[in-house]
């Protein structure tokens, strides 16, 4: 008498989909691995005259980063790999059974779209606070009387900061030669 089996082992295709749900972290390693491949590959081909540096020159930060996101990158895989899993936050209060909310994201992306587009012909200082106040209100402030101002002021000291304290040159727009 011979006995079949009924062969109920899953199919590859759904034991692979199994191992990479299992592992899906691995994903973020291979990004940053990929970040790190391209931060090192800029520090590295940078054109950096040897009259400009001093002891410390502009390659090292970028060359540190992208040595530790390699350093990180693997670390992550051999962690996964070995079959730690990341834990979700105890305080976390996001109920996944809900559906996303895409009109925030929707009316975010315009915003930084519009202060994108606004920018050069507007300057930062009216850019940025139209960025910022818009960001606001798409997050669900609904005060008028105050986000406005609120946006200007943060605006204005980001130009400010930026512009006067760091050296990096902000479009001013019409503003330039008020501030």
């Amino acid at each position: 008498m011979t006995t079949q089996s009924t062969g109920t082992s899953p199919a590859p295709a759904t034991e692979r989909r199994s191992w990479l749900r299992d592992h899906s972290e691995l994903g973020v390693s291979v990004l940053l691995l990929a970040l790190g491949v391209l931060v090192l590959t800029d520090a590295l081909t940078m054109d950096v005259d040897i009259t400009q540096r001093g002891p410390v020159g502009p390659r090292t930060v970028p060359i540190v980063v992208g040595a530790g996101l390699l350093v990180i990158a693997a670390l992550l895989a051999v962690d996964v790999l070995r079959g730690g899993r990341g834990q979700a936050e105890s305080g976390e209060d996001v109920d996944l059974s809900e559906p996303a909310d895409w009109r925030t994201v929707a009316l975010l992306t315009g915003v930084f779209l519009g202060a994108a587009v606004l920018i050069n012909p507007l300057g930062f200082p009216v850019a940025g606070a139209l960025l910022f106040w818009g960001a606001a209100f798409a997050l669900g402030s609904r005060r008028f009387d105050r986000d406005p101002l609120i946006a200007a002021v943060i605006s204005l000291a980001t130009y400010a900061v930026f512009n006067n304290l760091l050296g990096v040159p902000l479009p001013g727009g019409p503003l330039m030669g008020v501030l």
